[in-house]
């Protein structure tokens, strides 16, 4: 998810500066500080801040990323997400893009 380094001032070198970008990102995405708590809540500080970054990387693609994340949140809870899928799916998606460029 290489769009979320365009938001670091001084880049990002270890997970606590990804966790500061990840909270400023999601409220430039619209998603509320409840929403954010929740999904932390649910699947770990870490792993919703990846969730935030893939996100924002197909931000084109979500209408709502507060409402996303509620739902993947929602899904994290009673155990139907987990982040790598979502992130192969990217990859497979930049690898794509990639060939056509």
């Amino acid at each position: 998810c290489p769009d979320i380094g365009d938001y670091a001032k001084n880049g990002i070198s270890n997970w606590l500066d990804f966790l500061v970008v990840a909270a400023m990102v999601r409220s430039m995405l619209g998603i509320s500080a409840s929403a954010w708590a929740e999904a932390q809540s649910a699947m770990g500080e870490i792993p919703a801040a990846i969730v935030v970054a893939a996100i924002l990387q197909k931000a084109t693609a979500v209408t709502s990323a507060g409402g996303y994340l509620r739902e993947l949140t929602r899904k994290a809870a009673a155990g139907e997400f987990t982040i790598g899928p979502m992130l192969m799916a990217l990859i497979s998606a930049r690898k794509r893009e990639k060939k056509r460029a």
